[in-house]
């Protein structure tokens, strides 16, 4: 006789599922247990259960000298996240870590403006970063809090796409001021930045606005703007999130080029209407934080 089997004869006791017949095991009389909880107690069972799952997760803890973090995501790659948030030293007294390895940490790093950090500093160009969940999450740690960051008003963390360990991590280990969800008007792109919005309210994270990038290209020659990715995808998404487009970024070939050559557009051309349109998204993110605190 099965261990399973000796358990269930075990003071005579049979079990059963929904609503069907219970049968004797073994020929032992059977007795069916079933116990509907009250409210209260399905109401105590679910906080227990909540305090039960809480003792595991890591306490928030501010980064040295850092007054308010804000992160930018999108839950899709290539809809120009790490783009936006090189343009996005948007502010003073500003820094920025990069989770993984891009072009455009590359090129921040060799414009020497900003305090940055990035795991493509610390391996080889075409080196991958093959690593199990808990060595990330190790060197996120280091990123945020092994950085001398110095004095700063706000410290922007480019987030890897998706919603997973990364994510979580961050926003239970620093307290996060803000998130900015970059995506483009694509419904492909949309579906993941809806995603990344809902994981951000699941934690707790003030979601301060969605950027729409790529949203129209403008033909150098005869002016005809074309909407390659579709049009206004990102604020039929907004009205569904019940939140605001911080703004839009064209689709423009000055924009690849500065940051190919390490010296990203709001600071090498700040007059160009796409600089422009980075600097009034800044002022709609700061639009929406507290003051920081002196």
């Amino acid at each position: 006789m099965g261990i399973w089997r000796r358990l269930l004869l075990f003071g005579g006791v049979s079990l059963r599922a929904g609503g069907g017949a219970t049968a004797p095991l073994g020929g032992s009389p059977a007795m069916v247990c079933r116990r509907q909880l009250s409210g209260a107690e399905s109401e105590t069972l679910k906080q227990r259960r909540t305090q039960i799952m809480s003792r595991g997760l890591p306490k928030q803890k501010p980064i040295e000298g850092v007054k308010q973090v804000i992160v930018v995501a999108s839950g899709k790659g290539g809809v120009g996240k790490s783009t936006t948030a090189v343009q996005g030293h948007w502010f003073a007294r500003c820094g920025c870590v990069w989770t993984f390895n891009s072009k455009d940490d590359e090129s921040e790093r060799k414009s020497g403006i900003i305090t940055d950090m990035s795991m493509g500093f610390l391996v080889e160009e075409n080196e991958p970063v093959v690593w199990r969940g808990l060595m990330v999450m190790s060197a996120i740690e280091k990123l945020l809090r092994q950085v001398d960051w110095g004095q700063l008003d706000y410290l922007v963390v480019d987030m890897p796409p998706g919603t997973g360990d990364v994510q979580l991590s961050v926003s239970q280990n620093i307290p996060i001021t803000g998130a900015v969800i970059v995506s483009t008007p694509q419904d492909v792109a949309l579906m993941d930045a809806h995603k990344g919005a809902e994981m951000f309210r699941k934690v707790h994270v003030p979601v301060l606005g969605l950027v729409q990038n790529m949203s129209v290209f403008q033909c150098p020659k005869c002016k005809h703007k074309t909407h390659i990715f579709g049009a206004d995808g990102a604020r039929k998404l907004a009205q569904t999130l019940g939140l605001e487009v911080l703004g839009d970024i064209p689709l423009h070939l000055n924009i690849r080029e500065a940051s190919d050559t390490g010296q990203p557009i709001v600071f090498s051309q700040p007059e160009s209407d796409e600089a422009k349109a980075y600097l009034r998204i800044a002022v709609e993110v700061v639009r929406r934080l507290p003051s920081p605190s002196e």
